[in-house]
């Protein structure tokens, strides 16, 4: 019996797709190509409207052209919106986020024709489940699920639910285990990692630590940390960041607005002035950090003014990568009683802070020509080369290499998404 799993979304959702294809390949063959599949498990992801319609259509598309497969339907849109996936795929087997160690029950029932839908939450410890892909450089470390904020336009706390961190002992078995078979980066990932060990008492700083002592030539990237969970432990991370050389100088942000006034609408827990304190103690303790953040652009209560200072935010904190969103509604999202913006002004807005988003991220990579940097190869570049990340976890083509290792390298350009770069 062959299985093949198609996983949506974030690094979670795809760790969350590691465990369940690391249980299935001890009964069943796992393929790569979905016409060689008996049993399709699609992983959901569901944070966003135009997301949520892909994993409509793509229910439909395998309903439609794989009628004799068994279709498994897992990840978010399971728990966030259950009853719209009931009219799509009610006659399908579902497994939940919080399920995952059900999944061989949950394939065996689904190829003996019966209809089972296993989700909900629990307090399950994922740590340790996850192994690290034989041809794959990347692991994707997961070290708690959910978190304790309270977002107003948020879905995903639906699914994932309340913060649940895992042990960090156990964390970091799995990540010696994932060296030891021939990692070179590992993705610290959580809904926000800043809030591992708030449940527990554990400290996040301590685990970084822990990580960085690993023996071993690799890297760590840490992912999204909130700026309300980071607030209170800001000068322990950062030590645990200039401490360990195998973390990379790179810290994931989200600030979503740069108008006070939304941010407390959005229910977000800091105020700008705390956001930029804890990007400058950053800056100022490692100089070569580069910085992500996400903004939402037309929030319901956002108005020109509001939206203004979002530009002028960009601008004076210059992140080396932006995510943009629009605002829409989402299930079970405390924002949706609010009415949307008219939808020819989010276009409009849309289209101004994508703009300030092009010029900065040149800006910050062109500060980078002529400079000599330390770089990972990762892999084959698909229009040619091959692709690297410097310390500051910077994305980098450069002509000639060798896949997992380290060498240095001279930036020729810089462009807007990554560094064009020459072999030393």
């Amino acid at each position: 019996m062959k299985i093949y799993l198609e996983t949506h979304g974030c690094t979670f959702n795809q760790a969350d797709t590691d465990i369940m294809a690391n249980i299935l390949a001890k009964k069943y063959d796992i393929v790569y190509d979905v016409e060689e599949a008996d049993v399709i498990i699609l992983n959901t992801c569901y944070v966003k409207l135009p997301t949520e319609q892909k994993m409509i259509t793509k229910i439909r598309k395998y309903k439609t052209e794989f009628p004799d497969k068994k279709l498994i339907i897992g990840g978010c849109m399971v728990e966030v919106d259950d009853k719209r996936l009931e009219k799509f795929a009610g006659d399908d087997c579902w497994i939940g986020p919080h399920k995952l160690d059900k999944v061989d029950e949950v394939v065996e029932k689904a190829i003996n024709g019966e209809v089972v839908h296993e989700y909900g939450k629990t307090r399950a410890i994922k740590a340790g489940k996850g192994k690290k892909n034989s041809e794959s450089l990347v692991h994707i470390l997961q070290i708690c699920e959910g978190c304790n904020g309270q977002c107003t336009f948020c879905c995903t706390r639906i699914a994932r639910g309340f913060l649940i961190s895992y042990p960090i002992d156990v964390i970091v078995e799995e990540a010696k285990d994932a060296v030891e078979h021939g990692c070179k980066e590992l993705q610290v990932t959580a809904q926000d990692t800043a809030c591992f060990g708030m449940d527990t008492g554990e400290s996040f700083a301590d685990l970084l630590n822990k990580l960085g002592a690993i023996e071993g030539d690799f890297r760590i990237r840490v992912g999204m940390m909130n700026p309300q969970s980071i607030k209170n432990q800001l000068h322990e991370v950062i030590d645990a960041f200039k401490n360990n050389d195998k973390i990379f100088n790179f810290v994931h942000l989200p600030i979503q607005s740069g108008s006070p006034k939304v941010l407390k609408e959005m229910n977000r827990k800091h105020t700008l002035d705390e956001y930029k304190y804890i990007l400058n103690e950053f800056r100022k303790e490692i100089p070569q950090m580069s910085l992500a953040t996400d903004i939402i652009v037309g929030y319901p209560t956002e108005t020109e003014e509001d939206f203004n200072q979002t530009l002028e935010l960009l601008k004076e904190i210059k992140p080396d990568i932006v995510h943009i969103s629009k605002y829409m509604h989402r299930p079970g999202a405390k924002s949706n009683h609010l009415k949307e913006i008219d939808h020819n002004i989010m276009k409009n807005r849309s289209h101004r802070v994508n703009q300030v988003k092009t010029e900065v991220m040149l800006e910050k990579n062109k500060e980078y020509e002529n400079t000599i940097q330390n770089v990972l190869i990762t892999s084959k570049g698909s229009s040619g080369g091959y692709v690297g990340y410097t310390d500051s976890y910077k994305n980098v083509i450069v002509d000639e290499a060798e896949i997992g290792l380290f060498m240095d390298v001279k930036i020729i350009e810089g462009k807007r998404t990554y560094l064009l770069a020459q072999r030393i």
